[in-house]
């Protein structure tokens, strides 16, 4: 069961993750949200990342090419899109895709198997970290028929009730382990971890 933290802004938040178990950590680079890093900013924070643990950089509807510059700039494992993008923009990138979908997608089924798909909330304004909840029991469907991974309002309370429900192959938090927006609550995210370990489907594909 793969954990990511995402929205860090902080080398400190990012240290406390993966120590507490985080295998992905999220970089926003959307200016228009509120947990948005500065590349420059960014490559250090990633730099301070052990090989084991991939810096996923969140982009919205961006040009491919400051994309790929970003991703040579801080050396990024994952790029995930949470913009309009579609099936096409995604193949040119040159590593691998995480591709943020809401369960009312028609295009869903569109996506290739390299691109990991990650089903959170629609909100095409904030696009993503809103802390709501989608629907477990769709999700579950979309799980059943190819490696998703789950968001959406993710927290220590409701996480395992989450995984038993959808089965995801990995879960995202972003607010649910904050105490402001780009600032990570430390004891939070350790409870967020504590609590996806003690699931028996992390247990079974860790």
């Amino acid at each position: 069961m793969l954990i990511k933290i995402c929205g860090i802004t902080r080398a400190d938040d990012a240290r406390v993750a993966v120590a507490a178990g985080a295998r992905a950590i999220g970089l926003v680079f959307w200016p228009d949200s509120p947990r948005f890093v500065d590349p420059y900013r960014a490559r250090r924070i990633a730099a301070t990342l052990p090989a084991f643990v991939t810096p996923v950089g969140v982009f919205v509807n961006q040009p491919l090419e400051y994309v790929t510059a970003v991703a040579s700039l801080v050396r990024l494992g994952a790029v995930q899109l949470h913009g309009d993008e579609d099936p096409a923009y995604a193949a040119a990138v040159p590593i691998p895709v995480i591709k943020a979908l809401h369960l009312g997608n028609a295009a869903l089924d569109a996506w290739p198997e390299r691109v990991t798909i990650l089903l959170d909330v629609h909100d095409p304004r904030r696009r993503g970290g809103t802390g709501a909840v989608i629907d477990w029991t769709a999700a579950a469907a979309v799980a059943a028929k190819r490696p998703v991974m789950l968001a959406g309002g993710l927290t220590a309370e409701n996480v395992a009730d989450a995984v038993a429900r959808v089965r995801p192959f990995g879960v995202d938090v972003s607010s649910g382990v904050e105490r402001t927006p780009g600032v990570k609550d430390h004891g939070r995210i350790k409870s967020f971890c504590e609590a996806v370990h003690a699931t028996s489907d992390y247990a079974t594909r860790s």
